[in-house]
């Protein structure tokens, strides 16, 4: 059976010095809930490591793009999850908007890279599996897998 560590919906997480909210209120409330998660696991299983600096540094990524995306195009955070296992990370983040994030293009006419519209890729590239799944209440949840191991 595979050691699991999971972490609690953010609004019941506590993190030190930051009061109880509905929904993180910022990319790094959600960055800090994930190294919470890695650390948690870590000692719960008495290894000096659960993930390489590589692997977490994509999920601490993939956590923060998400969350970005559900604050500026997804009417803000409604829930955010994380779940480790021994082989993957599982980054949850539900907002209220019910639609699909997309890709946009990077260059401009003129040929100039834009600014922003880099998130989704980003998450697209570094997740194993992603799922977009709608809510009863309306919006969105969208999963996506970090794989703990190199790609």
């Amino acid at each position: 059976m595979c050691a699991q560590h999971r972490t609690h919906p953010i609004e019941t997480v506590t993190v030190p010095g930051l009061p109880r909210t509905a929904g993180p209120r910022s990319p790094a409330e959600v960055r800090e809930a994930v190294r919470h998660a890695f650390e948690g696991a870590r000692r719960s299983r008495r290894r000096d490591t659960v993930a390489g600096e590589e692997a977490v540094g994509d999920a601490l990524l993939v956590a923060s793009e998400l969350t970005t995306n559900a604050m500026l195009h997804g009417g803000g955070v409604t829930q955010f999850e994380v779940t480790l296992d021994d082989r993957d990370v599982r980054l949850s983040v539900s907002d209220r908007s019910g639609e699909l994030p997309i890709s946009t293009r990077h260059i401009d006419e003129r040929g100039f890279m834009r600014v922003g519209g880099h998130g989704w890729p980003i998450v697209c590239h570094l997740a194993r599996d992603i799922t977009i799944s709608e809510l009863d209440a309306g919006g969105k949840r969208i999963t996506a897998v970090v794989p703990l191991s190199p790609r």
